[in-house]
């Protein structure tokens, strides 16, 4: 099982509670999809093998770098294509939304997972599986607050709500 995760922008309460969770749910490794924002937050995730997208609101590159590496993590820059279980994967973003559908429109991966939205997403355009966990932005009108656990051999995925 992957843990999914993204736009935390530093909702550190929240981390935290993912962080327990993907330990709780024994996942293999955490894909988190960007905008972490500060690379203090960093630290919090320790203790999970984790894997970092760039997002668009990262902006101090060689501190996340240097944060991520601390706790053994890897970081993949704006796009990463990963392949799992014989499943190929395309880590994005998802700025610009054009690449995103681009990359969709390919149909040369399993799974296309992207944040940047702030809202979660589970659709299917022919073979390709689109995800997104959801966010974590503290703005007043941001409704929900997930992340999402996604088994790839039996292609389910379980959103859940961090409140």
């Amino acid at each position: 099982m992957i843990g999914l995760i993204s736009d935390t922008h530093d909702n550190v309460p929240n981390i935290i509670k993912a962080v327990e969770i993907f330990k709780e749910k024994g996942v293999e490794f955490v894909l988190h999809l960007g905008d972490v924002v500060a690379p203090s937050s960093i630290r919090f995730f320790k203790g999970l093998d984790m894997r970092f997208i760039k997002g668009n609101c990262d902006g101090d590159v060689e501190t996340l770098k240097k944060k991520i590496d601390e706790i053994n993590g890897k970081f993949y820059n704006v796009l990463k294509k990963l392949k799992h279980k014989d499943k190929v994967f395309m880590l994005f973003h998802g700025k610009p939304e054009e690449e995103l559908d681009e990359m969709i429109n390919r149909q040369a991966y399993d799974y296309v997972i992207h944040g940047h939205t702030h809202s979660k997403r589970d659709d299917k355009f022919e073979n390709t599986r689109v995800i997104n966990p959801g966010a974590h932005y503290t703005a007043p009108d941001q409704k929900e607050h997930t992340i999402a656990i996604l088994d790839v051999e039996k292609d389910k995925l379980e959103f859940i709500e961090i409140t």
